[in-house]
């Protein structure tokens, strides 16, 4: 008896997919598109977030460097995501009379 009911159950069920998806099918083509609106928001958000924690990473770079070498020209920062060679140059503010 129990076993019965289990399989009618089992059956309704895949039969009640399987409309449901048909339906779907059906109607899918006259849906309208998603829209890029949150994924452009996105990627320019991520954008302009990396660039600004870019402009303050070597702000702070340039300031702990003129607090360690006052009156000195400040290297450029090396690069995070690039293992090649590097070499850093610097020297002396010029001054202008």
């Amino acid at each position: 008896m129990a076993a019965s009911y289990v399989w009618r159950k089992y059956a309704d069920y895949l039969y009640t997919k399987w409309e449901k998806t048909y339906l779907w099918d059906m109607v899918e083509p006259y849906r309208r598109p998603k829209s890029f609106t949150p994924v452009v928001v996105t990627y320019i958000s991520a954008f302009y977030t990396g660039v600004i924690g870019a402009a303050i990473t070597e702000q702070l770079y340039k300031e702990k460097y003129w607090e360690e070498h006052p009156g000195k020209a400040v290297p450029l920062m090396k690069p995070k995501f690039y293992g090649g060679p590097w070499r850093v140059m610097g020297g002396e503010i010029p001054k202008y009379e």
